[in-house]
């Protein structure tokens, strides 16, 4: 098993296009940091910002009272109310941006993985099809199986490489730019009411980790789709459809009916819990791990089925 993974992933780092990728991480992290650090601006002196604090608390109780702001974003703002009270109250001066605040930023790069990693599992299966490779893979005295899991497997750990990388490269460009003002202070987050601290660490870790959540569940997909039709083209379309509308049609659908939350895109955010507000009121993390596990079980067990019943003597 362990010289198939090798095999896929020499496959894998042999071609250009896959260290093509990798630098494109690496460049959209400093691009990302240099416009981070040229719109950075510490106007708030250390003895004007807790009445800077005050004033935005006053101006968002304002905006509240006006009353033409959805319910999400009310509850937003009051949840900002909080924070900038337990500030005050704890003072905690706020840091404009830091390493850590820029770390947590980057994250939004993850869709970037995602798309490399949806094009690196949708040609794995496809491409030994359309170049007639999978004949000589067969006919090794390994199982269909084994085979399979090991081109999967390869995708994942080149998605995880990436998820590496990317977190590495925004720490050192993050402590360049920026120096390790704030590191010690925690992440304030607001639970059923109630401010809350967590170690910036452990805040930066468990984000990028449950932002990977989409990152697997779509290239489980496109491996899904690349396997059953044997497409690359179509498993690559349709999984960037999905991973850049799937999000905001669930989101519409979940304005209207609750059984939205039965819709894999309303499950993949589990970030969300991190801050108490789930997509649909009601939803629970251990309720989106249950559906994202029936996801993933169903589109892994189609792969393997029809993996193991396609005639490929033709």
């Amino acid at each position: 098993m362990f010289n198939l993974i090798l095999n896929e992933n020499m496959k894998i780092y042999r071609k250009a296009s896959t260290w093509i990728m990798m630098s494109i991480l690496v460049v959209a992290v400093i691009l990302f940091g240099v416009i981070a650090r040229i719109d950075n601006n510490q106007s708030v002196s250390e003895q004007e910002w807790k009445a800077s604090l005050q004033q935005e608390n006053e101006q968002i109780e304002r905006d509240i009272q006006e009353g033409y702001m959805g319910e999400q974003i009310v509850e937003m703002l009051e949840r900002t109310i909080l924070i900038n009270e337990y500030r005050i109250e704890h003072d905690m001066q706020p840091v404009n941006q830091s390493v850590w605040s820029f770390t947590i930023d980057t994250s939004f790069v993850i869709s970037l993985i995602t798309l490399f990693t949806i094009i690196v599992g949708a040609s794995s299966v496809a491409s030994e099809f359309s170049w007639g490779t999978i004949k000589l893979l067969l006919i090794r005295p390994v199982s269909r199986s084994k085979i399979l899991l090991s081109k999967y497997l390869s995708t994942i750990l080149f998605a995880l490489l990436c998820l590496i990388i990317l977190l590495v490269a925004s720490l050192l460009v993050g402590s360049i730019l920026f120096g390790f003002n704030g590191i010690g202070q925690p992440y304030l987050t607001v639970i059923d009411g109630e401010v809350r601290e967590r170690a910036m660490l452990v805040h930066v870790l468990g984000q990028y980790g449950l932002s990977s959540i989409n990152l697997i569940m779509m290239s489980t997909f496109a491996f899904m789709i690349s396997t059953v039709f044997r497409s690359s083209a179509l498993s690559i379309g349709l999984a960037i459809f999905l991973m850049f509308a799937g999000v905001s049609a669930t989101g519409v659908i979940a304005m209207k009916y609750d059984w939205a939350k039965y819709i894999l895109f309303a499950n993949t955010d589990l970030s969300l819990y991190l801050e108490g507000m789930p997509l649909i009121e009601g939803m629970t993390m251990t309720f989106s791990i249950i559906m994202l596990l029936i996801y993933f079980v169903v589109f892994n067990a189609l792969t393997w089925f029809v993996f193991n019943k396609r005639d490929v003597a033709a």
